[in-house]
C-alpha cells in the first residue's frame, strides 16, 4: 500500500548536491535511466537520450516561457520592498509576493523607476497582494521586461552569466514565474537528431507557479492544497498523443508540468484539449492515463514533485518494492555518485 505521510518522501540531500550553475552545455547534463519494472539504472549523458527513444514515440514539451517577474522598488518613505509576479489576474493587476509584507498594506505604492510603479490594491488572507501596475510611455510588458529580473529559485547564489540559460530552447509562450526545468537539458541540434529518427514532438503550455513549488506543510499528504496554474492544450496535442497511442509508440512527458497537463486534462478517462486552472496533485495511488515515460530532473525532499514519480514509478514497480522505495533508492544512489539536485541539476529518464 502506498505510503501518504509527509516524513516518508524525506531524505538527506547534502546543501553542495543542489546545483549552483547549469552544465557547461546543455545536453552534457547526466542522465540517470531508471527502468520502473525491474529498478535497473544506467549513469548515462543527456545527449544519450537518442538510445532511449525510438521512432514512433512522442516527446510532450512545455513551451512556457519565464517572465522577468521579479521587481525591486521603493516605498515613499526610501524603504527597499521585492515584488514578485506569479500571475496577471487582470490587465496590468497581478497576484504577487511582497517583502517584507508588513510594510506594503493596501494603498501602499511601490515605485520601481521613473515612470513605472506599482500600487497595492489588495491583500489575501494568504498574505500574497494584488498590484496594479502603472507604466507610463511604455507598457506594462516592456517595462517588465526593462526593469524585472528572471526569478531565479532563493538557492541559487549567483545568476548565470547567460540569463537564457534559464529558459528552455523552445519556450515560446510567456506566463512561467519558474522554468520548466526538465527542458533545459534540451539543444536544437538534440530536438533535431531525435526528429530525424522519427521521434515526434508536440508542446502542451503550463504557466509554471507557487503549485509546483509550495512546500508541503502537513503531514497527511492527502490534505495538501496545490495553487492554481494556467495551463493550454490544444487539439493538436491530443491528436499527436492519439496517433502515438494507435501505433504503439510512447507519450514522453517533458518534466512534470507536462504531466500534470496531459493526465488533468484526461481526468474525465478522455484526453480533451481545453485551457484554464488545474490543481491537480498526483501522489501514489493515483492512475496515470496518458503519460508512458518521463524525463524529469531529481527533486527536493517532501515535495510534491518526489511524490508525483513516485506515483509514476509506482505504476509497474519491482517485485517486492514501492515506487516510493525505488525513487528513494534511485536518489541514494545519485548522491553517493554525485549527481547535481533541482533547476540546474542533472536529469532522470523513468522509462
Amino acid at each position: 500500500m502506498a505510503s501518504l505521510k509527509l516524513s516518508d518522501y524525506d531524505f538527506h540531500l547534502p546543501e553542495e548536491r543542489i546545483a549552483q550553475t547549469p552544465a557547461e552545455r546543455r545536453d552534457e547534463s547526466r542522465l540517470m535511466v531508471i527502468r520502473r519494472s525491474t529498478g535497473e539504472r544506467e549513469h548515462r549523458r543527456f545527449a544519450d537520450l537518442v538510445d532511449y527513444l525510438a521512432p514512433g514515440d512522442l516527446l510532450v514539451l512545455n513551451d512556457t516561457k519565464v517572465i522577468p517577474a521579479r521587481l525591486y522598488g521603493t516605498r515613499a518613505t526610501g524603504a527597499r520592498i521585492e515584488v514578485l509576479l506569479l500571475e496577471e489576474v487582470e490587465r496590468d493587476r497581478w497576484l504577487a509576493l511582497v517583502r517584507p509584507g508588513r510594510k506594503a498594506p493596501e494603498g501602499t505604492v511601490v515605485r520601481f523607476d521613473e515612470g513605472f510603479e506599482g500600487t497595492i490594491v489588495g491583500v489575501r488572507p494568504d498574505g500574497s497582494r494584488l498590484v496594479q501596475l502603472h507604466a507610463a510611455d511604455m507598457t506594462v510588458r516592456e517595462a517588465l521586461a526593462r526593469y524585472g529580473e528572471l526569478p531565479l529559485p532563493p538557492y541559487i547564489a549567483a545568476r548565470p552569466e547567460d540569463a537564457d540559460r534559464y529558459q528552455t530552447v523552445y519556450a515560446r509562450e510567456e506566463g512561467a514565474v519558474a522554468a520548466p526545468t526538465a527542458g533545459l537539458h534540451f539543444t536544437p541540434e538534440l530536438l533535431d537528431t531525435l526528429r530525424a529518427r522519427g521521434v515526434e514532438t508536440t508542446t502542451v503550455t503550463l504557466h509554471t507557479g507557487l503549485g509546483t513549488f509550495k512546500p508541503v506543510s502537513v503531514e497527511d499528504v492527502t490534505t495538501h492544497e496545490m495553487h492554481a496554474e494556467r495551463f493550454r492544450l490544444t487539439e493538436e496535442t491530443v491528436e499527436a498523443v492519439r496517433r502515438t497511442k494507435e501505433r504503439g509508440g510512447r507519450v514522453v512527458a517533458v518534466g512534470t508540468t507536462a504531466v500534470r497537463t496531459l493526465e488533468h486534462s484526461a481526468q474525465s478517462g478522455v484526453l480533451a484539449p481545453g485551457s484554464g486552472e488545474t490543481r491537480i496533485f498526483i501522489y501514489p495511488g493515483y492512475r496515470f492515463r496518458v503519460v508512458d515515460a518521463l524525463i524529469t530532473n531529481f527533486h527536493l525532499p517532501k515535495s510534491t514533485l518526489l511524490m508525483l514519480v513516485s506515483a509514476f514509478a509506482d505504476q509497474t514497480p519491482p517485485a517486492g518494492m514501492t515506487g516510493r522505495e525505488l525513487m528513494l533508492a534511485s536518489y541514494l544512489e545519485a548522491i553517493e555518485q554525485e549527481y547535481r539536485f533541482y533547476s540546474f541539476g542533472d536529469a532522470t529518464l523513468m522509462l
